[in-house]
């Protein structure tokens, strides 16, 4: 970035007062997102305005739109639905409701509205800002309001947010809720396995989505479904008997459970809905399996918000109230939303066309078109489905005579299993021998290696931990043993799926090509670690799980303190010198402070912090919850934190201190990871794929690659996933501190602290532009996959 950074102290709100309502079907995650507009609005000096029950309550107008303080939204990030209500509202199609509505906004001084709701909330904000001056006159003609009032109200601003679980909004990779509604689907799906297993029964899962298949495809390829059926892609003439077949010849390679998921707005290609009823009566009828469904109804819906929607939310709320500040009449209304792992603002009527075209193009038959229009990531989740949930008979499999070898690396992150899967999987439907090395580098050398085939890896998907074994040892000590084990097992390629330790490895392995000829083959890592510390990606396996622990963790811990008033708890996370789970956790759990290596701190800012949380005790939230990286500072430790916090908060407050440890490797990888790893896993795979064919020399009929783009990390970055040679990665490394140089969270830093009241000031550089919706790049693999 070469332009100077702007900030948005330069953006004032005052005079300015903004309304803020949730409109249509609730989702996970619109209380973040209220609470970070009200957040921020108070603190650009803007009045903040509740409009409860939707539009209904902004015809209702009276008691409906109040104005809020900064303690109205305390305590309710982790509160699933919305607290403010939301309805679903006939009078506000009428002219006459509009009418209502704008006298009732203008009473207030209320000309900025943020809109958290689904497409058809935001086309009714969209009409509404049309309509807005016409509105005026007439309540002017009226004898409503004055001419004054006319001129003085002249503009209505809408930033729209998008919640819907269903993530059926064309233009944004994550809708608030969704990742929340996938936690619900993925838990029971792990329950109902272990019900199945012990029984060998087949079970046919409904999830909601009546027009939007996105829910059904990635809970499917979040636990290895055999089947799926999706809107936007039916099965082909004569399903019924190809998807029998498949059932029967999983239940003969001793797979004792079936899993089948219908979203409820499945369809067959004449259009025909395929309920899971139908699928029921066909499996019974034609195989005899002891069949069953279970309806999942509005259990997605509820629940509490998981990390990455609440995260995503803030995000989103804060960015809505920049949007807001700078809009102009010119501007059209926007939406906020996620590419990557960027907001963006993208305008509202393109998106809410878009998102039209898909159901126009199902209606008329044309599937492959509404899959195309649905993204690039829905495209990708179905291509990937496809790839790992069918086994192409070998007879039909193409021969590479190519081995492939995958190891675990480093500590055990949730997710490897799934990466492993995948990797196995797209490696076998690729043509290759597929090799599983047991306890990473260590057992490479001792010999512990073995073929592994499609069927050993079914039901890993859901698995935490690590199933090959992972140790944290590095090559260096033995390469002659590694090189040898390479050479017996005549090795062509290698997957290492692991962290900061994987890195290391591959840098040394790639320095001991020198010595060694058998390391002259393609060599790929896939960052899989809890820390996030690897640098080359934005994102790594297991990260999103161990959020999700600190944040579930902090939610219990904060309730705790509700019956012992003023309290402040002290909690420790992993991590090592990476701050990502501290700060993201923070950010997650709506915390007082976060303390990181990454960004020096002293005496004087704990005492700051002290002070702080002395003040917030005066009002009626009296709690705190203050976050500290394990190796933020040798000498502040938490214990000193602790003793300290104590000892000033005498009489004020008392403390309480808790290290999470291990609990944040361990547990079911989260619906993210889970997906994260599959996607990533099965790209890197095919990278081998492509680099076994560029360097095989037909004379000595061997594969031999030495240069540096054939020993490569594949991360994501910003926007994309990237192929980075690890040797180009060196000079963005800290090895001392094991963690990137750059890192991009460091930007979230004074989003956290605003919504804890701190003042800071916040680099708004990256935010502002409107993108157009065609013009989101093609390739993006979206944050939440």
């Amino acid at each position: 970035m070469d332009h100077q950074p702007k900030f948005f102290e330069n953006l004032s709100g005052t005079g300015k007062a903004i309304g803020v309502l949730t409109s249509g079907g609730d989702a996970q995650g619109m209380n973040a997102a209220v609470r970070a507009v009200v957040r921020m609005g108070i603190y650009v000096k803007a009045k903040v305005y509740f409009v409860y029950e939707g539009y209904q309550g902004m015809v209702d107008g009276g008691d409906n739109i109040v104005e809020v303080s900064w303690e109205s939204v305390s305590s309710i990030l982790q509160v699933g639905g919305t607290v403010i209500g939301s309805a679903r509202c006939k009078s506000f199609r009428t002219h006459e409701g509009r009418l209502q509505a704008a006298y009732n906004l203008v009473q207030r001084g209320i000309t900025n509205l943020c809109v958290i709701g689904g497409d058809g909330s935001l086309t009714g904000a969209n009409l509404f800002r049309e309509e807005w001056s016409g509105l005026l006159e007439e309540l002017a003609q009226n004898g409503k309001i004055d001419a004054e009032a006319v001129k003085k109200y002249a503009y209505l601003n809408i930033v729209g947010m998008v919640g819907s679980i269903d993530n059926d909004f064309c233009g944004t990779d994550m809708t608030i809720g969704t990742d929340s509604a996938l936690h619900r689907i993925i838990e029971v799906v792990d329950a109902i396995m272990t019900t199945a297993q012990s029984h060998q029964r087949t079970f046919v899962l409904e999830v909601m989505g009546r027009h939007c298949g996105y829910l059904a495809l990635v809970s499917a390829l979040a636990c290895g479904a055999d089947w799926v059926f999706i809107p936007e892609y039916p099965p082909e003439e004569g399903w019924e008997d190809t998807m029998c077949v498949k059932l029967s010849e999983n239940r003969a390679r001793k797979k004792r459970l079936n899993i089948i998921i219908v979203a409820e707005g499945a369809i067959d290609c004449h259009n025909k809905p395929i309920t899971s009823e139908k699928v029921k009566d066909l499996v019974v009828q034609r195989l005899g399996f002891d069949t069953r469904v279970t309806i999942l109804g509005h259990v997605q819906r509820g629940g509490t918000p998981s990390a990455f929607d609440r995260i995503l939310a803030s995000r989103m709320g804060v960015e809505a109230v920049l949007a807001l500040l700078e809009a102009t009449p010119a501007t059209p209304a926007c939406v906020v939303s996620l590419s990557g792992n960027q907001a963006v603002r993208l305008p509202l009527m393109e998106c809410v066309q878009m998102t039209q075209e898909v159901q126009k193009a199902m209606d008329e038959g044309r599937f492959l078109e509404a899959v195309r229009l649905r993204g690039k990531s829905f495209e990708n989740n179905l291509n990937t489905y496809k790839l790992l949930a069918h086994k192409i008979p070998d007879a039909e499999l193409p021969k590479t005579n190519f081995n492939v070898a995958v190891l675990n690396v480093g500590a055990p992150a949730a997710g490897m299993n799934a990466a492993v899967r995948a990797a196995v999987r797209v490696g076998i439907t690729e043509g290759h021998k597929m090799f599983a090395v047991i306890d990473g580098f260590e057992g490479f050398a001792k010999g512990k290696i073995k073929e592994i085939s499609w069927g050993d890896v079914g039901g890993w998907t859901g698995q935490g931990g690590s199933i090959l074994g992972t140790k944290r040892t590095l090559p260096a000590k033995y390469l002659e043993k590694i090189a040898e084990q390479m050479r017996t097992n005549n090795i062509n390629a290698l997957m290492v799926i692991g962290g900061f330790e994987a890195y290391l490895g591959l840098l040394e392995l790639s320095a001991a090509r020198e010595k060694y000829d058998e390391f002259c083959v393609p060599m790929i890592m896939v960052p899989a670690t809890v820390s996030n510390n690897v640098p080359g990606s934005d994102f790594s396996i297991g990260a999103d799980t161990a959020l999700n622990t600190i944040t579930d963790t902090c939610d219990r811990i904060k309730q705790s303190a509700s019956g012992t008033k003023r309290r402040v708890f002290i909690i420790e996370t992993m991590g090592g010198y990476c701050g990502y789970l501290a700060n993201m956790g923070a950010l997650a759990a709506g915390a007082d402070a976060a303390y990181i290596f990454e960004e020096q701190f002293d005496i004087r800012e704990l005492q700051a912090n002290v002070e702080h949380l002395t003040e917030k005790m005066k009002t009626s939230i009296q709690r705190g919850l203050v976050l500290r990286n394990e190796n933020c500072n040798e000498n502040y430790t938490t214990d000193f934190i602790y003793q300290l916090y104590s000892e000033e908060g005498k009489g004020v407050f008392d403390c309480r201190k808790n290290v999470l440890g291990h609990m944040q490797q361990g547990g079911a990888p989260s619906p993210f990871d889970r997906n994260f790893g599959t996607k990533i896993s099965a790209k890197a795979m095919q990278w081998i794929s492509k680099k076994l064919k560029e360097t095989y020399r037909k004379e000595p009929g061997k594969v031999f690659a030495n240069t540096e783009d054939s020993v490569c990390l594949l991360g994501m970055r910003r926007r994309n996933l990237v192929f980075q040679p690890v040797a180009e990665l060196k000079s963005e490394t800290d090895f001392v501190h094991r963690i990137p140089k750059e890192q991009w969270w460091l930007k979230l830093r004074p989003l956290m602290k605003i919504l804890a009241k701190y003042k800071t000031s916040y680099d708004v550089s990256d935010s502002g532009q409107l993108e157009h919706v065609a013009m989101l790049p093609k390739e993006a693999v979206p944050a939440a996959i």
